[in-house]
């Protein structure tokens, strides 16, 4: 069996926290030398480079960040311990890390995350927007607990990921109180009118322009955005109408946007992406649970 040297670990845990050497080197009280002897040691043990250069510092590498994160989680629990044998309260929240596809509308995110906080423990969630691709290089090397996305993993990524359908729902048209449109029943009441759609990098816009073309709907698209809030502001503005997930219809009557219409024949669909088959962190479990049994129920 294979042992791990914690103070190996602790020296590495302190130079990452730190961002350099020579500051472990003060936290510690410990000469330099001494510190990066002990770090190559672990280095030497694990097989794998922990750091590298960056300019007059250190940055992780990949298989450093994933050491970073279990030394985190080791010392973290360690000081838990002895908190708990000393009868002294420990405080520590749950860590969950989420990534939010930067093409998925963040009142969707926000509704999809929230019962994170029902769990009854404490809990700390840290989102990282970026573009999916981004995301699952993070979740690949375990630096993200899960990813939010309109789609599944394409079957030709090289990374091992698997799909979790959180569900699914139609999709409304919605107008600011200022836009008026002419007394025709939906859908022909949008033909010729300015309309805000998201970038076409997305699943939903694809699916949009093709129920346009079905129903020869021809409105006048005036905005594309990747940001749905910042498309949201500009439909506040009177700038234009816009189609989302009827499931967020309540929050953008609160905004002060009208219905126009709904259709069930655009179906959106949002996706928890994890490296696990079956889902063990707490968090996950419980949104992936409430997005099923309350929120696309």
């Amino acid at each position: 069996m294979e042992w791990l040297n914690y103070h190996h670990l602790l020296y590495f845990w302190t130079v990452a926290r730190t961002g350099s050497i020579a500051a472990a080197s003060e936290e510690l009280r410990l000469a330099v030398p001494t510190i990066s002897n002990q770090i190559r040691k672990l280095e030497d043990s694990l097989g794998e480079k922990l750091f590298r250069r960056s300019g007059r510092g250190l940055a992780l590498t990949d298989k450093g960040r994933i050491a970073m994160r279990y030394a985190d989680t080791i010392f973290t629990l360690g000081r838990e311990f002895a908190d708990t044998m000393k009868d002294r309260p420990t405080g520590r929240p749950l860590r969950f890390c989420v990534g939010i596809a930067d093409v998925l509308p963040k009142l969707i995110a926000y509704k999809i995350l929230a019962p994170a906080f029902r769990l009854g423990t404490p809990i700390r969630i840290i989102c990282r927007e970026d573009r999916p691709e981004h995301l699952l290089a993070d979740l690949a090397v375990h630096d993200l607990d899960v990813v939010l996305s309109d789609s599944p993993v394409s079957p030709a990524s090289s990374i091992r990921v698997f799909s979790h359908l959180l569900g699914e729902c139609g999709v409304a048209f919605f107008a600011p109180q200022s836009v008026q449109l002419e007394r025709r029943r939906f859908p022909k009441c949008i033909d010729g009118v300015p309309l805000l759609v998201p970038t076409d990098n997305c699943a939903f816009r694809r699916s949009l322009d093709e129920w346009l073309v079905t129903h020869n709907i021809r409105p006048v698209v005036i905005g594309e955005f990747e940001d749905f809030a910042l498309l949201r502001a500009f439909a506040e503005e009177g700038f234009g109408i816009f189609a989302a997930p009827s499931v967020i219809e309540s929050q953008l009557r609160r905004y002060g946007f009208r219905k126009i219409g709904k259709t069930e024949e655009i179906r959106v669909r949002f996706y928890a992406l994890s490296v696990e088959r079956k889902l063990q962190h707490p968090a996950v479990v419980a949104i992936c649970e409430a997005a099923k049994q309350e929120l696309f129920s």
